[in-house]
């Protein structure tokens, strides 16, 4: 998307040390032209320069301001943006230039979880942490507006201060919000039955990436940069959060008794084999199925099985 944002060039004219030095020279002229005029009498034009003097030093300070690093000044003269000034140090400027401090720090967020609906209708806690920062100065100071933010009663002191920051990150938690139900309704929370699909659970960095693009659509307007969006929290709503539990232990109770119906099938036909091969016992259907069906007990039972010696013949 198109910016508006360009850089403000400064150069020695506006070096903040020089501005400094002709601003000491001025207030020395002044304290020499009132004890001047307080000696020698009072004089017309003595008294209009000492006049203009002292606006002068009160209006000339106005112009210095020191930009650090990772910060930013978003310059307006009268109402026309006139540039941003990104270079850092001590400068000074035409005091009648407003300038808006704009930090280009990455800031953290974290999300409180919401409960939102999945692809399959089930209802879900999901919360996410979001790194972001500001690119264009332009966009986040024009393009959206962060004046109206409430402030939480016993604190209008601390947050005063801050307004602007508040703003912006009540915009980012808003659109974040917003952006969580989108991408969370578009997938499952989990799908044991079919795992080539991809759900919330198992999606891991496809889902976050999702996640990172449907922020970056939305925050472009606002010249705000994603650095990293994840899924922080998942879980079933407290609702459903049992029922669901038991559906999860009865998908692992099935999965388990798969693999040792399999594992057991496997050692009873290579007992079998290995008993006709090395010719150890020469057994009919009757008794192969017979051991068949007491080997399968054994090794699918879930408590250690108690054999029972038969001291006569096999037939008995």
């Amino acid at each position: 998307m198109e910016t508006k944002e360009y850089n403000k060039q400064l150069g020695g004219k506006n070096n903040g040390f020089l501005h400094l030095f002709i601003y000491f020279l001025l207030m020395a002229a002044l304290i020499f032209g009132m004890v001047a005029n307080a000696t020698y009498g009072r004089t017309g034009a003595v008294a209009i320069i000492c006049v203009l003097l002292c606006l002068v030093g009160v209006i000339y300070p106005i112009g210095f301001f020191i930009n650090k690093p990772n910060m930013s000044r978003v310059l307006t003269f009268f109402g026309k943006y006139n540039g941003t000034v990104r270079e850092n140090g001590f400068f000074w400027m035409n005091p009648f230039y407003a300038k808006k401090r704009v930090s280009l720090r990455a800031r953290n967020m974290n999300v409180p979880p919401i409960k939102v609906n999945d692809l399959n209708g089930s209802p879900i806690m999901i919360g996410l942490v979001l790194v972001w920062k500001i690119t264009d100065t332009y966009k986040v100071s024009f393009d959206i507006d962060v004046d109206d933010v409430s402030i939480p009663e016993g604190q209008e002191k601390e947050a005063k201060a801050s307004k602007t920051l508040n703003g912006y990150d009540n915009f980012v938690s808003v659109q974040s919000d917003a952006a969580l139900r989108k991408v969370a309704g578009q997938y499952a929370y989990d799908n044991i039955s079919h795992k080539e699909e991809i759900t919330l659970r198992s999606g891991g960095d496809e889902i976050n990436e999702k996640l990172e693009q449907e922020l970056r659509h939305r925050l472009t307007i606002a010249g705000i940069e994603i650095v990293e969006a994840r899924i922080n929290y998942l879980a079933y709503a407290a609702e459903i959060a049992s029922v669901m539990l038991r559906r999860q232990q009865a998908d692992a109770i099935i999965s388990a008794r798969e693999k040792i119906v399999e594992g057991a099938v496997s050692m009873v036909d290579m007992a079998l084999k290995k008993l006709d091969d090395e010719h150890i016992v020469a057994l009919d259907d009757e008794k192969k199925a017979a051991m068949v069906s007491n080997l399968l007990v054994v090794l699918c039972a879930d408590e250690s099985a108690s054999p029972v010696i038969n001291t006569g013949t096999i037939y008995q």
